[in-house]
């Protein structure tokens, strides 16, 4: 299957009405956007200095935000956490996704309460609900702190009050075989039209102090492509990035919500489409019928990627699904 990547060749103008504009952007380069099977679709801000495509703040659409290894109660973090706060003020998301690395260090109650109660009180108070899915310097136990909705749960899954969307929480320091019999049957079993997974570590990252872990590509790749996932939010590494589709499924590395490695971007991977890492970001999206709009956002408001992603339509299944790989509970 042939993956089509779509730069606007000039600056997006206000994304009003998303579908409307993406149908013209795909039409005048040859593509059709009324295909009834095909890859996703990721059409991106060309560059920095362009004008951001707009997230279209509909009444009836799904909005959320990903935040990645972000626990880490420095200045930093809590000056994300503003902007955040600043956004839920214009556009009212109500879910926050995490890929991991949720505290780190200690995670005494009071540890808690001063590294996540703390800078994300507003959104806590305005009722956001934080869905987290657990990173290697993340204790087993958060899945029963019951702010973070896991329900002592290490991988599960999640449906939003809005849109044909389910997430799928993983678990991925420790990629045991019933964790991937388990995603298999959860895949298969529903018809959601979105399909979008958050985990920790990234089977395709263009950092060089982590980068791509092949063996955990292999595992869970096939189902990916299988069971028609969309979208995959990683973390692990300390930047923002955004691949090209591959085999269909775009991925995003959100791993710079409270830790930053700067400059660890290799720009030459064959899978990197673009990225940031410069200061700490979060990603905020919101989905309404085949898209899904989406910006990344820096701790000083500045919008470093933006776009639109257009969702895999099914397609007939034709892989298989791989053995389970050796633990990843290292730094």
């Amino acid at each position: 299957m042939n993956v089509a990547v779509i730069p606007l060749r000039r600056p997006a103008f206000p994304l009003l009405v998303p579908a409307l504009l993406t149908a013209v952007a795909l039409a005048g380069c040859g593509v059709s956007t009324s295909q009834p099977a095909g890859p996703a679709v990721a059409i991106g801000q060309p560059a920095p200095t362009s004008k951001p495509t707009d997230l279209p703040n509909a009444d009836d659409s799904l909005k959320f935000v990903v935040l990645g290894d972000w626990g880490s109660g420095e200045p930093g973090q809590f000056e994300l956490a503003k902007q955040m706060v600043a956004l839920h003020a214009r556009f009212k998301y109500d879910l926050v996704v995490t890929v991991g690395d949720n505290i780190y260090g200690a995670e005494r109650p009071q540890d808690l309460a001063a590294r996540f109660e703390r800078p994300y009180k507003p959104l806590l108070d305005a009722g956001v609900k934080f869905r987290a899915a657990l990173g290697n310097h993340d204790g087993r136990e958060q899945r029963n702190y019951d702010l973070f909705g896991m329900e002592d749960r290490l991988y599960y899954s999640h449906k939003p009050s809005r849109g044909s969307v389910r997430f799928y929480a993983l678990e991925t320091s420790y990629m045991l075989p019933e964790q991937l019999k388990w995603l298999e049957e959860e895949l298969k079993s529903h018809t959601d039209e979105w399909k979008i997974v958050h985990m920790h570590h990234a089977i395709y990252s263009s950092a060089r102090h982590h980068g791509t872990i092949l063996a955990l590509r292999k595992s869970l790749e096939p189902l990916f492509v299988r069971y028609n996932v969309s979208v995959v939010f990683q973390g692990h590494d300390h930047t923002y990035e955004r691949t090209k589709p591959q085999q269909g499924v775009v991925y995003f590395v959100a791993g710079s919500g409270g830790k930053l490695r700067r400059g660890d971007l290799n720009r030459r991977t064959p899978f990197f489409e673009n990225g940031f890492d410069q200061d700490l970001v979060f990603f905020a999206g919101e989905i309404s019928g085949d898209n899904m709009v989406f910006q990344a956002i820096s701790r000083t408001g500045q919008i470093v990627d933006s776009g639109i992603v257009i969702r895999r339509k099914e397609a007939t299944p034709t892989l298989s699904v791989s053995k389970a790989m050796p633990s990843l509970s290292a730094d």
